[in-house]
């Protein structure tokens, strides 16, 4: 019992194990380093030995205090001096004769960092500490921050409020001052005020974007404040829209907003990553656009910059693409031209033949047949970036456009046989070459060259020839009747042959041949046909009793008609006849026998040796006459009459000798070409003359 009392007595004489005191207060207070904080405290003792008017005194001390003799941090008892590091700072506000204890704290420091325990005294038996029920003071250092509400973004030209507020607000505890400082305010601010909140309005201006505004918070103690700091976002168009070009693994090329559209040349195949970003407020909708066609599109919330990829472009990809940036108070936007290069693809040949509007495409090694004499048109088509240079050849030899500003057209008004080949155009580009080549066949009907006949041992042997593309085929005909193949009984047979564009043949005819012979030969292909004939005349017997019978009276009148005409020309005769004698004239028959061939080859008499000598050549022809082609006679001009030579039969043994001699002598036949066309001269063999298929004997 004696340790208790003296315990009590050491503490004041506090009545701490007596069940009938009692406190509440929270165990435990925190306050930030300057600030205020209160301490809420209620208390209760027996009602022993004092009354109303008995005053009752609280006091409040750091834990380890002789409440007797140490002072107190916070006390109402005026005649006790408190702590000076607390004066002014601690203040016991409750009413310790209510049962109140609460205590208020300003200008927190840390050493003030401590536990502290309640003392009441109130007349001589009431005088109790609860050392064991009091609570713990911990200071922390300043790091709350007041809080600004703003608007997110800010309407130019609009007014605005904005509120600052310090979450930190005992009604014991003194209001700090609020102050607000920013570029969008006056240069001075705004005057300090003293709330537990602060309220600001303004209006801002597009140049306040992007700028600061400032809420300070200032405590008691001076040097102690707190402060919060937001950027204004005052709302605008899109702005400075950039892209940003990605080739490959090469770093970012950046095309600034000012200046023409940009170009932008890349190779096919090749990597490419475009980014488009634009400064704005709100964040703009970003769009990447080819022509009209929207490939990418972001939320205003989405990632940014918008990127556009294209792994592997192509020659589609060519175009104008644009970035788009658009938000509620305006848009921009910025285009960017992209080229790919590629190198020539797909070339080939469109042909247009005898002024057809309908094209032909032609590829590589293609055969072109055309008609000679029609319009030809070539034209060279292919795709490539940038285009690729065009050109024709022929036989390597360099040919002039048609069109100098087109040079891929070739024009060929009339097609000549000369100008059958092949035909080369040339794609030439720096990423690589291509070249396509046509063959031009030209296609003519056939020329017939003969029929040429001759009287051999075996009978009489023709020979006909043509040349014509394609080749041409060759037929006989004796009168109406086709010949074909070798006759049954050995009366005729026919030998073709063939070497490029010319076709051949032979016919040999055995036996008697009849009065009135009609031979013909044709040639024919796909654009044509011309046939030869041959006539044979009378046999020579009946001609020649004809003969001299009819000229026995026609003598005797023309003698008659002579003598009595004879003494009024003689003059005029003599000088003509000396003249005439200078150049000899072969003289007509009537009593020879004919047998006459158009381009027969005989075995002439020494007259028509000498004629022979005086023919000369024509005109060349398309080919070199194939090997067993007939060769045919010189003649003159197509225009003019012919005097062909006769040839004679094969000798017979029961002819007369006369007959021998006069088969020495050169007969004519007059011959007659109506309506007679001309040919071009590159259309016959060389060293041979037009031939005819129509001939009339006069």
């Amino acid at each position: 019992m004696l340790l208790p009392l003296l315990l009590s007595s050491l503490l004041g004489g506090s009545q701490a194990m007596d069940r009938s005191f009692w406190i509440q207060v929270q165990e435990s207070v925190t306050v930030p380093e300057g600030l205020c904080v209160s301490v809420p405290c209620s208390f209760s003792h027996p009602l022993k030995d004092w009354t109303e008017s008995t005053p009752a005194y609280g006091y409040w001390f750091k834990a380890g205090t002789e409440t007797s003799k140490g002072a107190p941090v916070a006390t109402n008892d005026q005649s006790r001096e408190v702590e000076t590091s607390t004066q002014g700072r601690f203040q016991l506000t409750g009413d310790p004769g209510k049962g109140s204890c609460s205590l208020v704290i300003r200008d927190a420091q840390m050493w003030d960092m401590a536990r502290y325990f309640f003392r009441v005294e109130r007349g001589r038996y009431v005088r109790y500490n609860f050392m064991n029920n009091g609570f713990f003071l911990k200071v922390t250092a300043l790091t709350q921050k007041p809080d600004v509400f703003i608007p997110e973004t800010l309407e130019p030209g609009q007014p605005v409020t904005v509120i600052c507020v310090f979450n930190w607000a005992f009604e014991e505890c003194l209001a700090p001052s609020f102050s607000w400082t920013g570029a969008a305010l006056s240069s001075q601010g705004t005057k300090p005020t003293t709330s537990h909140f602060s309220v600001l309005s303004f209006t801002p201006s597009p140049q306040d974007h992007d700028t600061d505004l400032t809420c300070h918070v200032d405590f008691s103690r001076k040097g102690v404040s707190a402060q919060r700091t937001v950027r204004l976002r005052v709302a605008y168009a899109p702005r400075d829209l950039v892209i940003s070009i990605f080739r490959d693994n090469t770093s970012a090329l950046e095309l600034q907003p000012q200046g023409n559209v940009p170009y932008l040349e890349a190779q096919k195949g090749q990597f490419l990553r475009l980014l488009c970003a634009a400064d704005s407020q709100p964040p703009a909708t970003l769009s990447w656009v080819l022509q009209d066609k929207v490939l990418s599109s972001s939320h205003p919330w989405g990632p940014r910059p918008l990127g556009l990829e294209l792994p592997g472009v192509k020659a589609g990809d060519s175009g104008r693409y644009t970035c788009q940036a658009e938000n509620r108070l305006g848009s921009q936007q910025r285009a960017l031209d992209l080229s790919v290069q590629y190198p020539p693809d797909n070339l080939r040949v469109m042909v247009s033949q005898a002024n057809r509007t309908v094209l032909e495409n032609l590829g590589n090694g293609t055969s072109l047949p055309v008609l000679e004499g029609q319009s030809l048109r070539l034209v060279c088509v292919t795709h490539s970036s940038p285009p690729a240079r065009l050109s024709w050849t022929q036989g390597g030899q360099i040919l002039s456009p048609s069109q100098p500003s087109d040079p891929g057209v070739l024009e060929l008004p009339r097609v000549q046989v000369e100008q059958e080949g092949e035909f080369t155009c040339h794609a030439q580009h720096p990423l690589g070459s291509q070249h396509v080549s046509v063959s031009l066949s030209v296609h003519y009907p056939p020329q017939l060259l003969g029929p040429s006949c001759s009287w051999e041992a075996e009978g009489l042997h023709c020979s006909c020839s043509s040349q014509a593309s394609p080749a041409p085929s060759l037929r006989w005909w004796l009168g109406e009747e086709l010949l074909e193949g070798n006759s049954s009984q050995d009366s005729f047979e026919v030998t073709p042959s063939s070497v490029g564009p010319w076709a051949n043949s032979s016919l040999s005819l055995h036996g008697g041949l009849s009065s009135g012979l009609r031979l013909s030969c044709e040639a024919w292909n796909v654009h044509g046909a011309q046939s030869g004939s041959i006539l044979q005349l009378p046999d020579k017997k009946g001609l020649i009793s004809t003969a001299f019978s009819n000229g026995a009276f026609l003598g005797i009148g023309v003698t008659a008609l002579l003598f009595l005409c004879l003494a009024l020309i003689i003059m005029k005769i003599l000088p003509k006849r000396q003249t005439q004698a200078e150049t000899p004239r072969p003289r007509f028959s009537r009593h020879s026998t004919i047998l006459d061939y158009i381009n027969v080859v005989p075995k002439a008499g020494p007259l028509a040796q000498n004629r022979n000598q005086k023919a000369t050549p024509s005109s060349p022809s398309r080919t070199p006459l194939p090997p067993g082609a007939p060769s045919p006679e010189s003649k003159k001009n197509q225009k003019k009459q012919h005097q062909l030579p006769s040839f004679p039969e094969p000798k017979s043994s029961t002819q007369a000798p006369e007959s021998q001699e006069s088969q020495e002598e050169l007969h004519y036949a007059t011959l007659n070409f109506p309506a007679v066309r001309s040919r071009p001269e590159a259309w016959m063999p060389k060293g041979t003359q037009a031939n005819y298929a129509e001939v009339k004997f006069q």
